[in-house]
């Protein structure tokens, strides 16, 4: 399919050389061009330019006018638990009652209630309600996700969850990758021996999930009341003789050691990082890790936020995800996640434009192929309704913005009828 986009009020994050990243001062800069067409070919960004230079309307070529709207790169959604059952909205009374996130898990909440509605779903459903999930993140801009494993913590479940987001990566427009998050809480079985645990991660899951071939990457929750350290390292350095690359979770409660541990095992993304201080960001300044923050699950949580500012004015970049997931961070919406980077990390607009796609797409590999419009890039882009400028994105914080999804070079309205 071809597509011809002219009129186009302002293409956002457009790139002559793409970067691999933004990061310290340069995530403060946008290239837009005003008044602008876009062309797409074959399923990727063929060419663009001012309106000065429109090619003209091509024969056979599907034309779409975006007369006062904006084109952006489709949001890259980096760190998400979007195949879940159930939900918990009990929990988040008992939020509201003043029970901390570690007093409900010490409960038998979190995770582990996760646990166990996933364990007692059966492949098609989660498949079925997943893909709801999935349909609504499209629709709000999202254009490529990483999907994680770990409600399940044991063999079976963890397969079963990672089967059906191979089946979402194979049945939707949306570029997947998959990481294999067996170690995301200790089964109420094993609190008293967590090392057993431990030792069923590497031992059994890993090689069976390698063994399908189903996990791009492996990730560990590291971090106070979960896994240690040294438990870490343990699971990465199994992980990584299978194939496949860290991810963390990292200082989300606490000054874990889990940054430092990521940036030990070339991890590409440590995530959350609530807790972040010098010594962190100083083994964050000497690697290729990059730090993403999940500003939807300290909000949900009321939680302190991260050092955003002070992890950019180090130098650092930030990458921005939704975790989304049923207990902390109960939404998909990356245009809500670039406002409250916005109100309440103190981004500017064009750092959180950043945050959201090119430095999103690096957090999960595609940083060749995804997060900005640039030739020879996949053509997943979004058409804005109509809106004065770029910044009125995450400033109206509440509004339904995106009119137009294109993925792989389709319009998605008709891919999915």
């Amino acid at each position: 399919m071809e597509i011809l986009i002219r009129n186009i009020k302002g293409l956002v994050q457009v790139e002559e050389v793409p970067a691999r990243y933004k990061s310290g001062a340069a995530m403060a800069e946008i290239q837009t061009i005003s008044q602008a067409w876009l062309y797409i070919k074959d399923g990727h960004i063929d060419s663009f330019g001012e309106m000065e230079t429109y090619p003209g309307d091509i024969s056979g070529v599907e034309v779409v006018d975006a007369t006062g709207r904006f084109v952006f790169p489709s949001f890259c959604d980096s760190h998400t638990h979007i195949v879940y059952a159930g939900s918990r909205e009990l929990e988040y009374v008992d939020k509201i009652r003043g029970l901390s996130y570690e007093e409900i898990a010490r409960r038998g909440g979190g995770i582990l209630n996760s646990s166990r509605l996933l364990q007692k779903t059966s492949e098609d459903e989660l498949y079925e309600q997943s893909m709801v999930r999935i349909n609504e993140i499209i629709s709000l801009g999202t254009g490529a996700v990483e999907i994680k494993s770990g409600y399940g913590l044991t063999i079976e479940s963890e397969l079963k969850m990672l089967r059906v987001i191979k089946r979402i990566k194979e049945n939707t427009p949306l570029t997947v990758k998959s990481t294999f998050l067996g170690a995301h809480s200790v089964p109420q079985e094993f609190r008293s021996d967590q090392s057993k645990y431990v030792d069923i991660v590497i031992n059994e899951m890993i090689p069976a999930v390698a063994a399908e071939n189903l996990a791009d990457f492996i990730d560990v929750f590291c971090d106070k009341g979960f896994f240690t350290v040294e438990e870490t390292e343990r699971i990465l350095d199994a992980g990584i003789k299978h194939g496949m690359r860290p991810k963390i979770h990292a200082n989300e409660l606490a000054y874990s050691g889990g940054i430092q541990a990521g940036t030990k095992y070339k991890a590409l993304s440590v995530d959350h990082l609530e807790f972040t201080g010098k010594d962190e960001i100083e083994a964050l300044k000497n690697s290729e890790t990059m730090p993403s923050l999940l500003p939807g699950a300290s909000f949900f949580l009321g939680m302190d936020d991260p050092p955003a500012r002070k992890m950019i004015e180090s130098g650092l970049p930030l990458a921005l995800a939704t975790d989304y997931n049923p207990g902390s961070s109960p939404s998909g919406d990356m245009k809500f996640i670039m406002s409250l980077a916005c109100i309440r990390l103190k981004l500017l607009p064009e750092e959180a434009i950043n945050a959201v796609t090119i430095n999103g797409a690096y957090a999960m590999g595609l940083d060749a192929t995804h997060g900005s419009i640039c030739r020879g890039k996949v053509a997943n882009v979004f058409i804005t309704k109509e809106i004065p400028s770029y910044e009125f994105m995450p400033y109206a914080y509440g509004s339904k913005l995106v009119d137009t999804v294109i993925l792989n070079g389709y319009i998605v309205d008709e891919i999915m009828e």
